[in-house]
């Protein structure tokens, strides 16, 4: 199974702080690197605006810093590039030491720092961050009369329309294998109706007593039959992992609920 769950602590990483130094300006924190230790990707985030903490022309300066870290950690990993920059960063701009850190998933724990070194996010529900509901909370959300509350907030993914039928939860398992990867961060989209044929969904299992057998994340198929003119029932639904190492399992519609359709992995 595919369960989707709120993720402990389960990797480790590395980070360090960038600073700005620059002439007749006190230092500010700009942004942060952030390393998986076991990948070695790496993230970036700086401050979006900075010309309040730097002239103009060292403002476009730093404003280059963020998209020449993304394309450098791309090609040649995350370390390499933070090891250049200990060893290349001028006195303007510096580095802090490398701390290590525990995290979930990293484009989350991206924020966190952001937000504890750097400046606070302003958050704003739908426009520019998504809820990370618990199982539990996103499945109630759909036939209880409260609203689950989220657990966090999570920066949206770029190229994304937002809207209040998303939102995002971590798959724990292998069975989907490898489009979505064990303990990854995913964005979901409740189901209001329509064909589910061929898609993949966040599924809650009926009868099951262990929350983390309830629900699944599955691709779903079925064969109908024609009874009348105006009606059709399902003749077989079949519920599929991705990964040929874990079977298949029919289902009657009586036996489980669609909850939402599974969108894209985040990370």
């Amino acid at each position: 199974m595919a369960p989707v769950v709120s993720m402990p602590v389960r990797r480790e990483g590395f980070y360090a702080v960038l600073e700005a130094h620059l002439p007749e300006r006190p230092p500010h924190n700009i942004g942060v690197l952030l390393i998986d230790e076991a990948s070695g990707r790496g993230w970036v985030r700086l401050r979006g605006r900075l010309d309040d903490i730097a002239d103009p022309a060292d403002a476009e300066v730093l404003q280059a810093l963020e998209k020449h870290a993304r394309a450098a950690m791309a090609e040649g990993g995350g370390p390499g590039f933070l090891a250049s920059l200990e060893d290349s960063l001028s006195n303007a701009v510096r580095l802090s030491e490398r701390r290590a850190v525990q995290v979930d998933a990293f484009t989350r724990a991206l924020d966190r720092l952001y937000d504890e070194h750097v400046e606070k996010t302003v958050i704003r529900p739908f426009e520019t961050h998504l809820p990370l509901y618990s199982l539990r909370a996103a499945a109630g959300n759909l036939g209880e009369e409260m609203r689950a509350d989220p657990e966090d907030w999570v920066r949206a993914p770029e190229g994304v329309r937002l809207a209040e039928d998303l939102f995002v939860a971590h798959v724990v398992g292998h069975s989907m294998e490898p489009r979505i990867p064990d303990g990854s961060l995913n964005l979901f989209r409740y189901y209001a109706g329509g064909s589910r044929q061929g898609r993949i969904w966040l599924i809650e299992k009926f009868g099951e007593i262990d929350e983390t057998a309830r629900f699944t994340v599955k691709r779903y198929t079925s064969r109908k039959r024609q009874i009348d003119e105006e009606q059709w029932e399902h003749e077989q639904i079949r519920l599929e992992p991705l990964n040929p190492e874990y079977q298949a399992w029919d289902a009657g519609p009586e036996d489980f609920r669609t909850v939402a359709e599974w969108i894209r992995v985040i990370e």
